[in-house]
């Protein structure tokens, strides 16, 4: 009799899991499609060069030799990593003073700075655009106001696009880590206070430590997200040179038509993201190798 409940448990154990990867497959078949796919096409094309049989490397050898494209290269890890920087600074800062300071203007900025995340990319780099050139909105008011010819000279350089990277990506930033500090409960902070911690030492054992995974997070988006960027410096920077590889990507793919170079970029853009990946998942092992202790 207990076999035949042993077998009975079985088959249905069986059956449930066979009827777990049915419901699943319809979408890995969509992910394998759509995602993995294209991923792999792209790696062995970067291998190839059109009109010779077999792999080369020729196309990395280029993208890593030739002056221009090494100068877009580095250019890109730098824009990339001052805006990661900058905006998880300023959004951990802004998310701080909402989290903590209770006032009417705090409660105000927590109603408005999330109002960039709901504007068109195209809408508000254009408004922008329209207010910082040399002869936009602040240069125009300047003059009429106090007779000054104020040019902000932000447009086709790179203090234009870190502006323009900022004013998108602090407000994202800012709430993911707010979320990490809403969870915070004032009863631990007032408890540590009513013992004598003072602000500084409860911001360095308490509130960093219970956000700092989110602060990761968030700077780990910003920074694959700015990798491919592309709306952005397009329209800020037009054709200067050193180009971010979003244009750099376009140049291949439309102007030149090589598809073995642009797949060789693509690659390339996968591999800097993948280094905020490897910060990130190493940062959530040591969160639960610190959890176990």
């Amino acid at each position: 009799m207990s076999d035949i409940l042993q077998n009975h448990a079985k088959r249905k154990k069986r059956n449930q899991l066979l009827s777990a990867y049915a419901l699943v497959l319809p979408a890995f078949i969509v992910v394998l499609l759509i995602v993995a796919y294209p991923i792999v096409n792209s790696v062995i094309r970067s291998f190839t060069v059109r009109g010779q049989e077999g792999f080369t490397l020729a196309n990395y050898v280029y993208f890593f030799t030739e002056p221009r494209e090494l100068a877009n290269i580095l250019y890109t890890l730098f824009v990339v990593v001052v805006t990661s920087v900058l905006s998880t600074v300023f959004a951990y800062a802004l998310a701080l003073y909402l989290r903590f300071v209770k006032s009417r203007v705090s409660l105000l900025i927590g109603r408005l700075y999330l109002i960039p995340r709901f504007i068109p990319g195209m809408v508000a780099i254009y408004a922008v655009i329209v207010t910082i050139r040399d002869t936009g909105v602040i240069s125009r008011l300047a003059l009429l106001l106090f007779g000054v010819e104020f040019q902000p000279a932000l447009m086709f350089n790179t203090a234009g696009l870190l502006t323009m990277n900022l004013w998108f990506n602090i407000p994202f930033s800012a709430m993911l880590i707010s979320a990490a500090l809403a969870g915070i409960p004032d009863s631990m902070i007032e408890s540590a206070r009513d013992v004598g911690a003072g602000r500084l030492c409860v911001f360095r054992t308490m509130i960093v430590p219970m956000s700092i995974k989110d602060v990761m997070v968030a700077a780990t988006f910003v920074f694959m997200g700015n990798v491919g960027g592309f709306t952005t410096p397009y329209l800020i920077m037009g054709s200067v040179q050193p180009k971010m590889l979003g244009i750099s990507l376009f140049d291949q793919f439309a102007k030149y038509a090589d598809m073995e170079r642009a797949a060789a970029v693509s690659v390339i853009m996968f591999l800097i993201c993948s280094v905020s990946a490897v910060v990130y998942i190493y940062s959530n092992l040591k969160e639960r190798a610190w959890e176990k202790q």
